[in-house]
C-alpha cells in the first residue's frame, strides 16, 4: 500500500514538474519572439495552459497584454481567441455579466472569420452560463445551436459538455423524455473518455428521471451504476436513501431497509441532515407498510423535526402524508385530519411558489431564429427615448397630488375592509370544511365496520342454513342406521346392502363439513397461502385413494395421465381444490363412465385437468358455477351438495395467482382446468 501511495505522489510531482517545465518553456519562447503575431500565438498557448491549471489571475494578466497587442496589429483571429478565454475566466469566477459580454464579442469575431466551430463552442459556453443562472429555455437554445457543428467535427469533450447542458436544461424544464435522451448521449461519450465525474452526474440524473416516469427498475439500475463508481461516503450517503426508496416502491422491504439503514448511518456520521431526513422518511414509510407502527412513528417524528429545522418543504410534505396514513391506521381520525390540513396548506403554498417557466419553455426543439427573438426582447422601450413633457404650474400639480392622495386613502380603507371581511369568511369556511371532513372520515369508518358486520352475519346465516338442512340430513341418516344396528333389527343381508348408502352419507357429511370450514375461513378473510414447490402427481395419488372405493361402488373407471411435475402454490389449498373437483366428477358420473386426470406445462405454468364423461353442464348453469352462491344440483345417485365447493376452489386458486375454468357439453361430459405458476410470481 505504501509503495502505491509513494508512486502516486511521485507521478503527481512529475506531472506538476512537467507542466511547470512547459510553462517555463513557453515563457522563454515568448520573451524571444520578434514578430507580434507569433507573440500572440505563444501567449495564447500560455493562457490555455494557465487556464487548465486553474491559475486564472496569472492567465488574466497575459490576456490583457495579448488583447492590446492583437488589437494594435489588427490580428482578428487572436483577438477572438483571447476574448473567448477572457470570458471563460470570468465564468469560472462567477462574473456572468462580463462572461456573457465576452462570449458575444468573441462570437461576433468568429462569425466575421466564418469560424463555425468556434461559434459552436461559444454558444455551448453561453448555454452553460444561462442554465446555471436558471434561464433554461434560453440556455437550451444556445446548447442546441452548438451540437450540430460539434457532432460534425466529432469533438468528444465539447460534445459531452453540450449534451450535458441540453440534458440539464430539459431536466429543469420538466421535459423528461428529452432529458433522458441527451443524458444517454452524454453518458456514452463520458464512458469513452472515462470521465467518472461526468458519468456519475448523468447516471444520477437518469435515475431521477426514470423515477419520475415510475420506471423504477431502470432508476435502480442507474443508481447502482453510480454506486459502482462511488468511493466517497458523501456520494453513497446521497444515493442510498434514493435507492432504498425505489426498492420500497416494489415492496422489496429487505433491500429497501438495507440501503436506507446504511444511508442513515453514513449521513448521521457526516451530519448530512438532508440525507438523514430522506432516509428517516423512507424508513418511516417502510415500517408503516410492515405494520411496525411504534418504530414508524419514532422515525417520522424525527424526520419532521429535521425537515422543519432545515426548511425542506418537499420532505416535510412527505412527512405529513405518512403521518396521515399512520394515524388513520390507528383509528385516530382527529389527528389524521389535523395532519391532512397541514399537508394541503403546505402543498398549496408549494404550488403557488413554484417557479414560473420562461415564455419559451414550451419550445423544446431548436429554433434557428432564437437569437433574433432575444435581441428584439432586449431592445429599449421606445417610451424611454421620448423627451420630457413641458412642466405644468406648481399649484395645479400640488392640487392633483393631494387629490390622488385622498383617493388612495379612500381606496386603501375600502380594500382593508374587504380584506378583513374576506379573511373572516375564509376562516368560517375552513372551520366548516374541517367539520365536514371529520364527519366524512367517521362515516367512512362506520360504513366499513357495518359492511364487515353484515358480511360476518351473512356467513353465520349461511352456515346455520346449511348445518340445519344438508348436514343434518346426512347425520340423521347415519344416526338412524346406528339405532337399527343397536336394536338388532337388521339381518346380515340387510346390513351388507345398507353399507354403501351409509358410506355415501358419511362421505357427503365429511366433504360438506370440509367445504363449510374452508368457505367460512375465506369469508372471514383469514386464509393466507403459504406457497412451496410440490409434486402435482403426489397430490393426485393421495386424493384418488380417498375415492377409489366410491368409484368402484358406482362402477366408474379412472384413467390416470398425470405426470411428475412441480407447481409453486399452497399445497394444502391445492389438495382442497383437487378433492372437490374429483368429488364433483364422481357425483355426476353414471355406471360405466370414466374420470381422466392429467397435467402438462403451458407458457411456464402448470395446467391440471379433471375430465369426466358424465351428464355435463348446461350453458346457463356454467355461469353460476364459480359464484359465491348456493347454486347446486343433485348427483346421478341423488347425492346432495351445498353449492360452495366450486366457489371455494376459485377463491383458493386465485389466492395462489392461478385460474380455474370449465368446458362442458350436456350428456357428453365436463373438463375442469386449473392453471398454477411454476415459480414465485413477479
Amino acid at each position: 500500500m505504501r509503495k502505491i501511495i509513494t508512486l502516486i505522489i511521485v507521478l503527481s510531482v512529475f506531472y506538476g514538474f512537467s507542466q511547470t517545465k512547459e510553462l517555463d518553456s513557453l515563457s522563454i519562447q515568448l520573451a524571444f519572439e520578434t514578430q507580434d503575431s507569433l507573440k500572440v500565438k505563444t501567449s495564447l498557448k500560455l493562457i490555455k495552459s494557465l487556464y487548465e491549471l486553474k491559475d486564472y489571475d496569472k492567465a488574466m494578466k497575459y490576456v490583457i497584454e495579448s488583447e492590446k497587442l492583437s488589437s494594435n496589429i489588427d490580428y482578428t483571429s487572436g483577438v477572438a481567441e483571447i476574448t473567448y478565454y477572457k470570458a471563460l475566466i470570468y465564468a469560472e469566477k462567477s462574473d456572468y455579466i462580463n462572461a456573457i459580454n465576452g462570449y458575444n464579442k468573441a462570437k461576433a469575431l468568429y462569425k466575421k472569420l466564418n469560424d463555425t466551430l468556434n461559434v459552436a463552442r461559444v454558444n455551448n459556453s453561453i448555454g452553460l452560463i444561462e442554465i446555471k443562472r436558471g434561464n433554461y429555455a434560453i440556455g437550451l437554445q444556445y446548447a442546441l445551436a452548438s451540437i450540430k457543428e460539434l457532432e460534425k467535427k466529432r469533438l468528444q469533450k465539447d460534445l459531452s459538455l453540450a449534451y450535458g447542458n441540453v440534458a440539464n436544461a430539459y431536466y429543469n424544464m420538466g421535459a423528461v423524455d428529452k432529458a433522458i435522451e441527451f443524458n444517454l448521449k452524454a453518458n456514452d461519450i463520458q464512458e469513452q473518455l472515462r470521465d467518472v465525474k461526468g458519468m456519475v452526474r448523468s447516471n444520477i440524473q437518469l435515475a431521477e428521471l426514470y423515477s419520475r416516469k415510475n420506471e423504477n427498475r431502470k432508476a435502480i439500475e442507474y443508481y447502482e451504476k453510480v454506486l459502482a463508481e462511488a468511493t466517497a461516503d458523501s456520494l453513497r450517503g446521497r444515493i442510498y436513501p434514493k435507492l432504498g426508496s425505489e426498492y420500497l416502491k416494489f415492496n422489496d422491504f429487505d433491500r429497501a431497509a438495507k440501503y436506507l439503514l446504511e444511508g442513515l448511518d453514513i449521513n448521521r456520521k457526516s451530519d448530512n441532515k438532508v440525507g438523514v431526513l430522506m432516509a428517516l422518511n423512507n424508513l418511516g414509510e417502510l415500517n408503516l407498510q410492515t405494520n411496525r407502527l411504534v418504530l414508524a412513528e419514532q422515525q417520522l417524528l424525527e424526520a419532521g423535526t429535521i425537515a422543519k429545522s432545515i426548511n425542506n418543504k418537499p420532505e416535510l410534505l412527505r412527512y405529513y402524508k405518512s403521518m396521515i396514513a399512520l394515524d388513520s391506521t390507528r383509528g385516530k381520525f382527529d389527528k389524521a385530519f389535523a395532519w391532512q390540513r397541514e399537508y394541503y396548506n403546505l402543498k398549496s403554498s408549494l404550488q403557488n411558489a413554484k417557479h414560473t417557466p420562461d415564455s419559451n419553455a414550451n419550445n423544446l426543439d431548436f429554433n434557428p431564429d432564437f437569437e433574433k427573438e432575444l435581441a428584439n426582447t432586449n431592445t429599449l422601450d421606445p417610451v424611454s427615448n421620448l423627451s420630457n413633457p413641458e412642466p405644468v404650474a406648481f399649484d395645479k400639480f400640488k392640487l392633483i397630488f393631494y387629490g390622488l392622495l385622498a383617493a388612495l386613502a379612500i381606496v386603501s380603507t375600502f380594500l382593508i375592509l374587504i380584506y378583513l371581511k374576506r379573511n373572516s369568511n375564509i376562516k368560517y369556511t375552513q372551520e366548516l370544511e374541517e367539520k365536514n371532513l371529520k364527519i366524512e372520515l367517521q362515516n367512512e369508518a362506520f360504513a366499513e365496520q357495518t359492511k364487515h358486520l353484515e358480511n360476518v352475519n351473512n356467513v353465520k346465516d349461511k352456515l346455520f342454513s346449511i348445518v340445519s338442512h344438508d348436514l343434518k340430513d346426512s347425520l340423521s341418516s347415519i344416526n338412524g342406521f346406528i339405532d337399527l344396528l343397536k336394536d338388532g333389527s337388521l339381518s346380515r343381508e340387510e346390513f351388507d346392502n345398507l353399507i354403501p348408502e351409509l358410506s355415501e352419507n358419511a362421505n357427503n357429511a365429511s366433504l360438506l363439513l370440509f367445504n363449510l370450514l374452508n368457505w367460512s375461513k375465506s369469508q372471514m378473510q383469514s386464509l393466507e397461502p403459504k406457497p412451496t414447490l410440490f409434486d402435482i402427481q403426489e397430490v393426485f395419488e393421495e386424493k384418488v385413494r380417498l375415492i377409489e372405493q366410491r368409484m368402484e361402488n358406482k362402477g366408474i373407471e379412472l384413467i390416470d395421465h398425470s405426470l411428475r411435475d412441480f407447481a409453486y402454490a399452497d399445497r394444502s389449498m391445492f389438495e382442497i381444490v383437487v378433492q372437490n373437483l374429483l368429488a364433483n366428477a364422481l357425483k355426476f358420473c353414471k355406471n360405466g363412465d370414466t374420470i381422466t386426470i392429467s397435467n402438462h406445462i403451458s407458457n411456464g405454468s402448470c395446467i391440471i385437468s379433471i375430465a369426466d364423461t358424465g351428464i355435463g353442464i348446461s350453458k346457463q348453469n356454467i355461469d353460476k358455477l364459480f359464484k359465491n352462491s348456493s347454486f347446486t344440483t343433485v348427483g346421478t345417485n341423488n347425492e346432495k351438495g351445498t353449492g360452495l365447493g366450486l366457489s371455494i376452489c376459485k377463491e383458493l386458486v386465485e389466492l395462489n395467482h392461478g385460474k380455474i375454468w370449465v368446458e362442458s357439453t350436456v350428456n357428453v361430459g365436463s373438463t375442469f382446468y386449473v392453471q398454477l405458476p411454476k415459480t414465485r410470481p413477479a
